[in-house]
Parts: C-alpha cells; structure tokens; sequence
C-alpha cells in the first residue's frame, strides 16, 4: 500500500520560512518522480514543483520561483519542500503526490493527506 505522509506545516508571518516533509512508503520511492501540490480554500488543486528520481532534475510553478526549493533523499524515502519569502497567498493544503513513473510529466497517481501551511500576520 503506498503512504505519504507529510508534516511540517504550521502558521508562519509573511517572509517567514518552512520545512515540509514527506514520508514515502508501500513502493521504490527512489524510481519515481515526486512532486507537491498544493489547494487553497475555495480554489482548484494547483501544481507546485516537481522532482525527478534521481534529483538530478527540478520543476517549479511560476509562483514559486526562486522562493521554494524541492529535494528528495532516496536512502531515506522522504521528499522535502523548503519554502521561504512566504507570502499570505502561499496559504494552503500542501500535498505530496507520487507521479507515475520516473517521467516527471507523468500523471499523478497518488498524494498524501496534506500538512496545513498558514501565511498570517
């Protein structure tokens, strides 16, 4: 059964920082590309970044560049997002998702139940 379990969401000030976490299990977490997504209140899943198996390749949503940084550490089956320069439209549900496959465009077929990140003053 695959699991991804995130954390490390919280309430954070507008340029504040976070670390969130997401424990892999269930499958060959390093033959797989991984990404986050991400779904404020009242809005549409939005894609956030994306990383291909063996790191060696990043992606990241407009919104996010240059603020937000993904990486994965395969020995230890958790994919990692550091966000900085957080701003209030960063408030949302982050998910981490499990693409289909090593292709980083390939569809997401599973994403874990969130960790809640709060940007407020």
């Amino acid at each position: 059964e695959v699991l991804l379990v995130e954390s490390g969401g919280g309430l954070v000030q507008p340029g504040g920082s976070l670390r969130l976490s997401c424990a892999a299990s269930g499958f060959t977490f390093s033959s797989y590309a991984m990404s986050w997504v991400r779904q404020a209140p009242g809005k549409e899943l939005e894609w956030v970044s994306t990383i291909s198996s063996r790191a060696d390749r990043t992606y990241y949503a407009d919104s996010v560049k240059g603020r937000f940084i993904i990486s994965r550490d395969n020995a230890k089956n958790t994919l990692y997002l550091q966000l900085s320069s957080l701003k209030t439209d960063d408030t949302a549900m982050y998910h981490c998702a499990k693409r289909s496959g090593g292709d980083p465009w390939s569809g997401i077929e599973y994403w874990g139940q969130g960790t809640q990140v709060t940007v407020s003053s």
